[in-house]
């Protein structure tokens, strides 16, 4: 937003695998006047289109550069092994490493997984993306370890995946530049954290009032001896009373 009278909007970015989809319904529920544009970016370049204001907050994936940018980790993704349909490792649940031994195992120049020692064998080169070790798996030159978005992103017919056991794993965070949070940053925080359209961002409350004290005061009882006066006084003549007539001697 540039200047006083422009129209605000929110630019969000977002890297490959991440679906934003479901926070971006709620937003335009919530803020159908303020536009939301969206735009894919690869997760090397992320952090130089947030910094050049080119995108107000990102969907990124950790780490994240806590000196320049303020973050909330939202999720932590499962880590699969992509393979053909007819490779061994299909008839397992679940993969461990020592099982890919005998594999090529593909390492793009886009990986996002932090290795220290990648399972299997190295293959002659890196391929240029994830994209592109995908095809490489479906011809049956190797095999690929992603995050699970990733592989669904990158879905064929003729390739499967399955969890692979002790494997880095990739956590997806919101970022924004601390320097420049805007009011628009703060209301998608505000989604992605399931706040209420109600909920007052971590503003103060103002004070409850005090309600009002409970009256416990009760109306005066009679005394005792006064109801009995009365009881006594319907029984007999009251005093200055008219007396009964006397009885006639016989």
């Amino acid at each position: 937003m540039t200047g006083q009278d422009a129209t605000p909007s929110f630019r969000l970015a977002y890297v490959p695998g991440v679906m934003p989809d479901k926070w971006v319904r709620v937003w335009n529920e919530r803020q159908p006047d303020v536009p939301l544009t969206l735009t894919q970016v690869p997760a090397e370049a992320v952090a130089e289109r947030l910094l050049s204001r080119d995108a107000d907050a990102g969907l990124v994936r950790m780490p994240v550069d806590r000196s320049v940018f303020g973050a909330i980790p939202l999720y932590t993704e499962q880590t699969v092994v992509v393979v053909p349909k007819d490779h061994l490792v299909t008839a397992v649940d679940e993969v461990a490493p020592e099982d890919l031994a005998d594999d090529i195992v593909l390492h793009p120049l886009d990986d996002v997984l932090d290795w220290e020692s990648l399972p299997g064998r190295p293959a002659l080169e890196r391929p240029a993306t994830t994209a592109d070790a995908v095809e490489l798996v479906a011809a049956g030159i190797g095999v690929l370890v992603v995050p699970l978005s990733l592989a669904r992103l990158h879905h064929r017919k003729d390739l499967t995946h399955r969890p692979l056991e002790d494997a880095p794993e990739s956590s997806v965070a919101l970022a924004w530049p601390e320097d420049a949070k805007t009011d628009q940053v703060e209301d998608f925080i505000g989604i992605v954290r399931g706040r209420t359209v109600n909920s007052t961002r971590g503003r103060q409350q103002p004070p409850a009032q005090e309600k009002p004290k409970r009256d416990d005061r009760r109306t005066p009882q009679r005394s005792r001896s006064a109801g009995t006066n009365r009881r006594g006084s319907s029984g007999g003549a009251s005093k200055g009373g008219k007396r009964g007539k006397p009885r006639r001697r016989t």
